[in-house]
């Protein structure tokens, strides 16, 4: 199942023309993502607040992750401060994974973003996020916070923008994107055989694990077609709703 190292700014010194700074909203943003990665099957561990960006790559660097999500907000420079407004995903040159990912999130976020043509994907040789990480990485520069308009848009669309950001990412690992519900638990009925964990939530979907009948299982999504997101053992995978007993749907 896909693994994302999640990146929000941690330059708290950078203020929003209304209020707040670009640490807090980033990581705002980030704690809406969390309920949508998990429901998709998307697993994640997010960077240390109390680090810098090098301390990020490195704790990135450290680990094997699918993809390295930055999430950021621009600033014009001092001669053109407020005037400037648009979203940049940033990727590096030379690798079609992270030039695919930036547009995929470019191209999403026009569907919700008020300027749509000003949302676009963008090489970058120079931030090294994008260009020092081990996996494929992209940056996104999510509005301008010196621009009313764009603070404005992204303060009252959190979850909107979380949500689309997930859908981008499930549109780029080829898996179905789940609403976010309740973590509840259920109980493998599988009549005494094993119930396969799998990659993807159909029969052709490859194994990755297996479950005992009668165990516990954490479930994070449904997608609604026959099959649960679950968690067995600290395993993520997709199970067939058909053996699994679930409980009470509150969240645990």
């Amino acid at each position: 199942m896909p693994k994302v190292f999640l990146s929000p700014s941690t330059q708290e010194w950078n203020e929003y023309v209304t209020g707040g700074n670009e640490e807090q909203y980033m990581n705002l943003l980030a704690d809406k993502m969390e309920p949508y990665l998990r429901s998709s099957g998307i697993t994640y561990v997010r960077n240390d607040p109390d680090r810098n960006v090098t301390g990020a790559i490195a704790d990135s660097n450290s680990a094997y992750y699918d993809v390295h999500l930055a999430l950021h907000s621009n600033a014009a420079p001092e001669r053109l401060a407020g005037q400037l407004r648009g979203i940049d995903i940033y990727f590096a040159p030379g690798s079609f994974d992270s030039e695919r990912l930036a547009n995929i999130i470019a191209n999403n976020l026009k569907s919700i973003y008020p300027l749509p043509d000003k949302s676009r994907a963008v090489p970058t040789t120079s931030l090294g996020e994008v260009t020092q990480t081990r996996a494929t990485a992209v940056l996104c520069e999510l509005g301008y916070h010196d621009n009313v308009e764009d603070v404005t848009w992204l303060k009252n669309n959190l979850d909107a923008i979380a949500k689309n950001l997930v859908q981008s990412l499930c549109d780029y690992f080829g898996i179905p994107f789940v609403n976010a519900g309740p973590v509840y638990k259920g109980m493998v009925a599988a009549g005494g055989s094993t119930l396969n964990l799998r990659d993807y939530p159909s029969m052709g979907g490859k194994i990755i694990g297996s479950i005992p009948d009668g165990s516990m299982v954490t479930i994070y999504g449904d997608t609604g077609n026959g099959w649960y997101i679950v968690n067995y053992n600290g395993q993520t995978g997709y199970a067939s709703s058909q053996f699994i007993v679930a409980g009470d749907r509150k969240s645990v």
